[in-house]
């Protein structure tokens, strides 16, 4: 994928294991933030939802889904990254 920060980017930056920060904008579509959240648990290996917010545009046509779960390595967010890109219905992942 790209335009993801490298590895040793990532390595040098964050103290593994931490909290990292994902913010999903996609389509006004409940499905669409259920995606975020499952591909989120699943690639972590969560047995519970981690914590999210989740806010609409005023136009309505968009939401952005905020997750920062804990993840384990740098490989973990890239893995998140590459997941999220593939998304039915994301316009954009930062």
């Amino acid at each position: 994928m790209p335009d993801l920060p490298p590895v040793d980017l990532l390595e040098d930056t964050h103290d593994f294991p931490c909290p990292y920060l994902f913010k999903v904008i996609g389509e006004d579509d409940r499905a669409f933030a259920a995606r975020v959240v499952s591909l989120v648990r699943e690639t972590v290996g969560l047995d519970e939802d981690p914590e999210f917010k989740i806010r609409r545009t005023t136009s309505g046509r968009h939401l952005s889904v905020t997750i920062e779960p804990v993840v384990e390595h740098a490989n973990q967010v890239l893995e998140i990254y590459d997941g999220l890109s593939r998304l039915k219905g994301l316009v954009m992942v930062m």
